[in-house]
């Protein structure tokens, strides 16, 4: 009879415990809701660091347009104080 009565309670308890373990689940929906931000944050920042590099690419294609334009211009420069 104890035992039946030891098993009876420990059901109870343990079904008592279970419905009250809301808690639990609303955390793991919170941790799924911020794990889906951090991956929209983490694939923004990727997209900024793409645009960065291919802004830096542009600069550096410029630059060195800029360069070989200036460096035409001095080679004209020079041709004609040769022939002087």
């Amino acid at each position: 009879m104890r035992n039946t009565v030891a098993v009876a309670l420990m059901l109870a308890a343990s079904l008592g415990l279970a419905a009250c373990d809301k808690k639990s689940e609303d955390k793991a929906q919170d941790a799924n809701q911020h794990a889906e931000q951090a991956q929209q944050k983490m694939s923004e920042a990727q997209d900024k660091v793409n645009d960065a590099a291919k802004e830096n690419a542009e600069a550096a294609k410029a630059q060195a347009e800029s360069n070989e334009a200036a460096a035409k211009e001095a080679a004209q420069d020079a041709q004609p104080a040769e022939s002087k």
